[in-house]
């Protein structure tokens, strides 16, 4: 009731009076968010939670009697954008600062706010009206969606929606895109940075305590859908080592097609792919589909010799063929390829591609994002075929782009003959370690983000 009283009496300030305020939202906002960064490394979370309260959901009096006002200034300009994006920043100042101090509860109660009943209480003040509608908006928006991401991973794991299980994919697109604020992208980064450390360690942990030959006294934690099949999936993906491993055949790719033209080049590219391909299916959709859109990839860049930024954009197309070219629904070549029940073999060609170009890693996972919103409208056993894929895919990729090795070991007696891996997995154990990094972070960091989109900017305009 004050609220309203307070909105109905509040005066636009000076600058709205004279039509400037367009001029004043920019630094309206700094000093919101200079108020917040203030705060909330100097007040109790409960004390900043009951400031932001006031501030954005209730607009009542604020402790800082400035603040309010240049809340209202940028109401008054009547820019509905600059306010959810005044909004979406204020919230990831205060997440980011929480996140720091392993504050999670504090996170969950700032989601919390937004779902306060006023929001949807009638009011005769139009300023009171329209902050109410744009915050309305705001929660039905994908901002909100994304916001509340930070929230969702302390959720109860058994009524959790399937999606969440892949929320470090799901916030790639948030610390790519270069127009959402800094402090949303260091903090969707940083929490994808965790969940997947999170999934490393507990995969790691399961396939060694799993294993043991002591009693257990407990239920194991499996971190993933595809119960014990996950051990034998595993091993069949460690057994392939030596000369044929994955990296290996990637690396001597890279080392033969060094000085190839470009054109050359895109037809290795399809042969490296192809490459030990089990199914002989797959491989002949793969090579029918793949020949056509290759040829016509980048042809004026055919006849020059390939570079790094050539192969990043090509393995990026590459990639949306494989997943979703328009970032919006699957291709018609996925759908395909796991109609035939070719999830893995799927799975083992995307990373063959990160694996010759490791910057396109942000890019693959930006497109299972993507997949993952579009499949997230239907139930897990509505498509647990493409559940089996993302399941698969975090798995290989745990493997293969970490810094956690898994190698086999045969623990059957040393008197029996040699056996192919293949031919007696239950003979095999997996055991995991720590090694060390050859080079950077496979992801690139915000920086590079910036660096990698001007590589490919002076591409396309060569």
């Amino acid at each position: 009731m004050f609220g309203d009283k307070l909105a109905a009496n509040q005066s636009p300030p000076p600058s709205a009076k004279s039509g400037s305020s367009r001029r004043n939202v920019p630094k309206a906002q700094e000093a919101i968010y200079e108020f917040l960064l203030e705060i909330v490394k100097n007040w109790s979370p409960d004390d900043v939670l009951r400031e932001f309260k006031h501030l954005f959901i209730h607009h009542t009096d604020t402790v800082s009697s400035n603040t309010l006002p240049y809340l209202y200034e940028i109401v008054f300009a009547n820019q509905e954008h600059e306010f959810r994006n005044t909004l979406k920043r204020s919230c990831y100042i205060l997440i980011n600062n929480w996140d720091i101090t392993r504050n999670h509860e504090s996170i969950q109660k700032l989601l919390q706010l937004f779902s306060d009943p006023i929001l949807y209480k009638h009011t005769i003040s139009p300023t009171l009206k329209r902050l109410r509608e744009w915050l309305r908006n705001f929660i039905a928006s994908t901002d909100f969606q994304e916001l509340k991401l930070f929230a969702a991973r302390y959720e109860d794991r058994g009524r959790m929606h399937w999606s969440q299980r892949y929320a470090s994919y799901l916030l790639v697109p948030q610390y790519i895109n270069l127009e959402n604020p800094l402090e949303q992208r260091q903090a969707a980064r940083n929490l994808s940075r965790k969940l997947k450390e999170k999934f490393k360690f507990d995969l790691a942990m399961y396939t060694a305590l799993s294993q043991a030959s002591t009693p257990k006294e407990r239920k194991l934690d499996n971190p993933t859908s595809l119960g014990d099949d996950v051990l034998r999936l595993i091993k069949r993906i460690v057994a392939k080592r030596g000369f044929f491993s994955y990296p290996n055949i990637a690396h001597i790719f890279l080392n033969q097609t060094k000085n190839l033209s470009y054109g050359a080049f895109k037809q290795s590219l399809l042969e490296y792919l192809l490459f030990s391909v089990e199914h002989d299916e797959f491989a002949s959709t793969l090579k029918s589909q793949f020949s056509e859109k290759l040829a016509v990839l980048y042809t004026d860049h055919d006849d020059k010799v390939v570079n790094n930024a050539l192969i990043l954009r090509t393995a990026n197309r590459v990639i949306e063929y494989l997943t979703t070219e328009n970032h919006q629904e699957p291709s018609s070549l996925f759908v395909l390829l796991l109609s035939q029940g070719n999830s893995l073999t799927l799975v083992i060609v995307l990373l063959k591609i990160i694996l010759i170009c490791r910057y396109a890693r942000t890019h693959l996972e930006a497109r299972i994002a993507d997949l993952i919103r579009y499949y997230a409208n239907y139930s897990e056993e509505e498509c647990q075929w493409v559940v089996n894929f993302f399941e698969m895919f975090r798995i290989i990729t745990a493997i293969y782009t970490e810094n956690i090795e898994y190698n086999l070991v045969n623990m059957s007696s040393d008197h029996c003959p040699p056996q192919p891996i293949e031919a007696d997995m239950q003979a095999y154990r997996i055991f995991s370690q720590l090694k060390h990094r050859n080079g950077s972070d496979p992801e690139p960091d915000l920086l590079e983000v910036k660096t990698i989109e001007t590589a490919l900017e002076e591409v396309s305009s060569d």
